[in-house]
């Protein structure tokens, strides 16, 4: 059963060295050096202070800021335990960036020099791992691999969990870094908009296409 009472409450997209929120541009990176220049300035100009974010992968540093910003604009962690909000993310590269550079380590038997700090990043679900333990929550979270964004396959997979589980909130999208290459977008879905800000777009698999271009 599908539900007609979901929203989306806000959203969050960085891609060409802007960071977009409920559709707004608030931040421009000028003078573009790259991706880590870039997210640097995004950090330090949200003021985040999480210094764990220096030891991510460049997966982790793009999801794990894209989320902050997300939340920042709805009162969501204050508004549901822990185990009712769901995180549910997707891209087409897994987690390739990082899995070059750890494979770089070990191709040569004559240079081997295996990193586990690089290692411990070879899977994208731990982009969402880093998401969950910074806001401690608990409630069920995956990463799917496809070809391309797929707003139906989530808007329906998001209607099973509200459905079947705990959930009442679920941070969703999209994710891809790969060679200075990087988008993000994520949106939050409730039942409602506890904090009123004027956000109570339907969930719909076409109005997901529309915040996303």
């Amino acid at each position: 059963m599908l539900l007609k009472n979901l929203k989306i409450t806000s959203s969050c997209i960085i891609r060409f060295n802007k960071v977009i929120i409920n559709n707004k541009i608030d931040y421009v990176k000028d003078n573009y050096a790259g991706f880590p220049d870039f997210i640097k300035s995004v950090y330090r100009n949200y003021k985040i202070g999480y210094p764990k974010f220096f030891k991510m992968d460049n997966l982790s540093k793009l999801g794990f800021i894209t989320s902050e910003l997300l939340l920042k604009q709805d009162d969501l962690l204050s508004s549901y335990k822990n185990d009712e909000i769901g995180v549910i993310i997707s891209n087409s590269g897994s987690s390739i960036d990082t899995d070059i550079k750890y494979y770089n380590t070990i191709k040569d038997k004559s240079n081997y020099f295996p990193s586990p700090s690089v290692f411990v990043y070879t899977l994208p679900n731990i982009m969402i791992g880093e998401i969950c333990i910074r806001n401690k929550i608990m409630g069920e979270s995956t990463f799917f691999i496809s070809e391309k964004f797929n707003p139906d396959f989530l808007y329906n997979y998001i209607n099973i969990l509200f459905n079947t589980s705990k959930i009442k909130s679920c941070i969703s999208g999209w994710v891809e870094y790969e060679e200075n290459k990087y988008e993000s977008f994520l949106f939050l879905v409730e039942k409602e908009n506890k904090k009123n800000n004027g956000r109570n777009i339907n969930f719909e698999p076409e109005n997901i296409w529309e915040i996303y271009e």
